[in-house]
């Protein structure tokens, strides 16, 4: 008697292809989207400006350094959390530069003159995508102040002049 009940009534039949759990969800179920904090979005970044800088020189074109940071912008600017956007905004030239650094200081390990080809290095590299910079962190401000970002400013200046946070008006 496969799909009756011990008193002979029919049994729902469950989908073969979406398996469900005790509490009767599916374990398919469509979850809250990806949200990374400030501090990984920000690793992020610095770890796809260090991937990149090591890939542009190696096919030895600076486009490819660029096109990494402003998609890591745009990536990053669209998965942090809401609360994370000001921590975000104001980050991505410092978090390039960190990764920029630590990918000239793997590639010049071992010459002479190591800092000199270091400093040398960033200073070129800075030069070369200066206008990638300029894009990537203007298309990040965008998105954040289209996701929230002026209402975490707001909220940081109501803390720091010690106001009680303000409350949205709900209709007249």
């Amino acid at each position: 008697m496969a799909g009756r009940d011990t008193r002979g009534s029919r049994m729902p039949r469950r989908s073969a292809s979406a398996p469900r759990h005790r509490n009767g969800a599916s374990s398919r179920s469509v979850g809250p989207p990806l949200r990374l904090t400030a501090r990984g979005a920000i690793v992020c970044v610095v770890l796809v400006s260090f991937v990149s800088a090591l890939a542009a020189s190696a096919v030895e074109h600076h486009v490819v350094n660029g096109v990494g940071f402003v998609t890591a912008c745009a990536l990053t600017a669209l998965t942090v959390r809401p609360s994370d956007l000001l921590a975000l905004s104001v980050s991505p030239p410092l978090a390039y530069f960190g990764g920029v650094l630590a990918a000239e200081c793997l590639l010049t390990a071992g010459g002479d003159g190591f800092v000199r080809g270091v400093a040398i290095g960033v200073g070129a590299r800075l030069a070369d995508v200066a206008p990638w910079l300029f894009g990537g962190t203007a298309l990040l401000l965008v998105i954040t102040l289209v996701r929230g970002l002026l209402r975490n400013v707001r909220e940081l200046g109501d803390e720091l002049n010690g106001r009680h946070p303000r409350r949205l008006r709900r209709g007249p």
